[in-house]
């Protein structure tokens, strides 16, 4: 099969690996669609060790199975394999499960390729209706989904207004998702010009620069999609007095927070890591019941022009929120 191989620090190659052979409880899917990664970025830029070269990255997937009883069946793919037994799986926080593990780290190589192995249970059935580039989205929106939440959650009482920090799939996702969930006030900040008109424009959204921010705003939710020092400082700032912080990014790992009026203000930070079993269902199915929106807003290319996708990210090039690959001409 082809498959697009991180080989080092911006350095990805287009070539044959070998097929995976699915062992049983199984099934072999055909990549029809796969999403790229914020996750996928940092280990382009050399900048996680979890995903070491020479390596397939790429785990927002979605395609048919090829073989067996379900031989045909259009799904999504659920990236996280964890244990089933432990007490973070058996009480429905699968996610903390210390045996976790998702394609695209050692030893599972990832989806961008023409086929993958994965087990029954991490299947979503997807419907006739929606596409395979609207269905690969249950993975990145499943992020947002599980933040918002446990933010919801936590808060203890209905929330009205929402501020997101970065307008990429991850918080475009959460956006989608407090919308979805009940949160009819919902502002992104976003400050590439690029993306933040296609936010506006194509995706329906009230996403405004840095600039616009107004200093003495404050929200009932913060969801900060990017993790850097400068967005957690963003967020400690406008999160109202008793207010929730649900925090998404890995972009580094310290700084920003401003501890001293989160405390007087008991204001609560979440720390998130992708979703639990459950909440990618729930994600599917919203995207299945056209909950959030007409998910239009990718951009696909063949897996050939994948070195160009992951450049043109980085250098900002991009408008759209989401490149889609497409292994299979």
């Amino acid at each position: 099969m082809k498959a697009l191989i991180y080989d080092g620090p911006e350095q990805l190659g287009l070539r044959d690996a070998p097929e995976p052979v699915p062992d049983k409880g199984q099934q072999l899917i055909k990549i029809l669609a796969v999403g790229i990664c914020g996750s996928d970025m940092h280990a382009y830029l050399g900048h996680d060790n979890r995903r070491p070269a020479p390596l397939i990255l790429g785990h927002e997937a979605a395609g048919v199975i090829v073989g067996g009883a379900r031989d045909g069946e259009r799904v999504t793919v659920n990236p996280l394999v964890t244990c089933g037994t432990c007490k973070a799986c058996t009480s429905g926080k699968d996610n903390l499960c210390p045996e976790r593990m998702i394609i695209s780290m050692p030893p599972r190589e990832g989806a961008f390729a023409q086929f993958v192995a994965m087990r029954d249970e991490n299947l979503v059935t997807v419907p006739d209706h929606v596409s395979f580039d609207q269905a690969c989205l249950a993975e990145p929106i499943a992020c947002g989904w599980h933040t918002v939440r446990l933010a919801r959650e936590t808060l203890q009482e209905p929330a009205t207004t929402a501020l997101v920090i970065g307008g990429g799939a991850i918080g475009l996702g959460a956006a989608l998702s407090l919308k979805a969930q009940g949160v009819a006030e919902v502002t992104i900040v976003e400050p590439n010009a690029l993306r933040r008109a296609t936010l506006n424009d194509a995706c329906g959204q009230n996403a405004i620069s840095p600039d616009d921010l107004d200093a003495a705003a404050m929200f009932d939710l913060v969801i900060d999609g990017v993790g850097y020092a400068a967005t957690r400082k963003t967020a400690s700032a406008h999160a109202r007095p008793g207010g929730v912080i649900g925090h998404i990014g890995l972009g580094e790992d310290a700084g920003g927070l401003d501890i001293r009026r989160m405390t007087l203000q008991e204001i609560t930070f979440i720390g998130t890591y992708t979703y639990t079993a459950q909440d990618f269902r729930d994600t599917a199915r919203a995207i299945f019941d056209g909950r959030l929106g007409p998910l239009n807003w990718t951009e696909a290319r063949p897996l050939s022009d994948g070195p160009a996708a992951f450049a043109d990210i980085r250098a900002g090039a991009t408008s759209a929120p989401k490149i889609v690959l497409h292994p299979h001409p």
